[in-house]
Parts: C-alpha cells; structure tokens; sequence
C-alpha cells in the first residue's frame, strides 16, 4: 500500500526539485526525505528520481505519478476540508504567501489573529519580493497587492487600495515639485523592482487616461519599506501604496505628488481553483476581508 505521507514527501521534492529543500520545507532530515522516496519508489517498483552529489531530477515515470499522486492528494485535502466544515471547524495546514512589506506589515498580524481564533489550523507564513506562481509552489493562498492576476486563478478583492507619488518636505524644497508626469523624468525617482512593478517604469492613471513614464535615479531596490524610509529621508520622489504611505502624509513626513494621478493596487486574496470550495482557504479569506475592513 501507498503511504499518503509518502505522496506528500515525493510532491514537495518534485516541486523543488530538491530533497534539502523538501526536507527544510517539511521539518525533516534530507536523509529521512531521501528515505521515504526509496520506499514509494520500491512500493511502485519505478524509479521516480535521477540522483546526482548536486541534484536530483524526476524521470518520465516521476512526472507521470507527480500527476497522479497529486490529484490524490488534492482529493484527500478536498475530503478534509467537507468533514472539517461540517464540524464547523478549518483545520490542517494552511500555506499562504504574500510580498516583503505589506505581508510583514499586514498580513502577519492578521494570520496570528487567525490561528488565535482557528487553532486547529497550522498556518505556513511566507513573503517573497517576486510573484509566486501558487499552483506549481503549492501554495493555499496568495495575499496580493495588485491588479495583474491570472485567469486560471480565483481572485476576491480584500481592499480598495492605489499607489501615489510622494517626496520628503525637503526634497521638493530643493528640487522643486512636478508639475506634469513627465516632469518626474528629471527628478531622482526611488525604483522598485517588487513583484509586479515594472522596474523604472511608472504607469499611471490621469485626467487624460493612462500614461507612462521612463524614471531614473542614484538609488533602487528590491523593496519598497527601503525605499519610501530613502524619500522620507529626502533621497527622491516615490510611488507607494497607500496603506504604506498615508500615515507619513497625514504626520507630513512626505507630502503627496501629482495627486491627480494614481495607479491602482487593490489588495486580493488569490487561490486556485481547485481550492474554490476549501473550507480552510474560505475561512481564512473571509476572516482576511474582515480584518482588513476594520
């Protein structure tokens, strides 16, 4: 017989093409990861992996039964999910992913508050500065702020949120405040490659629609909490959230640039479709969009 546990260990592997990182993402030893796989591969009687001293890569026969061994499972998380919300109760683990600074900001408060109020659910908290694909890094849930999301995905809107232009009192005393969105190509702008910003490329929308803008300037990042700390510190003209930036505006830390421009960033909770009536996922979404309404 066919240990589940097993398909589980064996999917994270084919997933991360890796039995270390299988292991730190499962808490094991690479060598019990290592172990577990041996024994599927011995129960089907294929070999599922080529292993190197560098790495591992699945077979055909691998990819055909990480198609199979993940149906299962979804079906098995499926079934629990029916029980669990019979019994009124989400439990299991819950993988939810978000970005650098609105997930350390916001959504980590808020998933402690979740785990407070379900505890049967165990809850795997992670941030990236990059877009996650969920479904091939299997991932439950992706907490997003902005409007670029997949068709094959389930998105529901958690918050109204945009992105504004912003300087330093000081930077605009010294330099001048644009007058025009093109005026911002002379200024010292404070790029940010995260996630889904286009690097050194604005996009905003105007009184005249949706217009674009080529910026530059002697500081970026890869995140955006070092970058809006370099405009409040006078380093240059930055585009950020709302959620990020209002609270610098109303202490006038900054203050608000080209106000009749802004680029939309709602905040969204993204999940598969084959998780579309998870109850685990259900309940955390609609916890998150109460959370956030407060």
């Amino acid at each position: 017989m066919v240990n589940n546990d097993d398909l589980r260990v064996f999917a994270m592997a084919a997933r991360k093409a890796s039995f270390a990182a299988a292991a730190a993402e499962l808490g094991m030893s690479p060598a019990y990861v290592s172990k577990r796989i041996g024994i599927l591969e011995e129960t089907l009687g294929v070999k599922l992996f080529h292993r190197t001293t560098r790495r591992v890569v699945i077979t055909e026969d691998g990819e055909r039964i990480y198609a199979r061994a993940q149906a299962i499972l979804d079906n098995l998380d499926q079934l629990f999910d029916e029980v669990a919300e019979q019994r009124s109760t989400p439990r299991g683990q819950l993988r939810i992913s978000s970005s650098f600074g609105f997930g350390r900001n916001v959504v980590a408060p808020a998933i402690a508050r979740l785990a407070e109020r379900h505890p049967a659910l165990q809850v795997r908290f992670e941030v990236f500065d990059r877009v996650v694909d969920i479904v091939e890094e299997g991932f439950d849930l992706d907490v997003r702020v902005g409007d670029e999301i997949a068709p094959d995905l389930i998105a529901r809107k958690l918050k109204s949120n945009h992105r504004v232009l912003c300087a330093s009192p000081a930077y605009v005393d010294k330099h001048g405040a644009p007058k025009h969105l093109q005026d911002l190509s002379s200024h010292n702008c404070l790029a940010i490659k995260e996630r889904d910003l286009p690097f050194g490329v604005w996009r905003l929308r105007g009184p005249a629609g949706d217009e674009t803008v080529k910026v530059t300037g002697s500081l970026s990042t890869n995140h955006g909490e070092i970058a809006l700390q370099w405009a409040i510190e006078g380093a240059g003209i930055v585009l950020r959230s709302l959620w990020d930036a209002q609270a610098h505006i109303d202490a006038g830390r900054l203050v608000q640039l080209l106000p009749d421009y802004r680029q939309d960033a709602n905040v969204w909770a993204v999940y598969p479709q084959r998780l579309g009536g998870s109850a685990k996922v259900r309940v955390c979404v609609e916890f998150l969009a109460e959370y956030l309404s407060t």
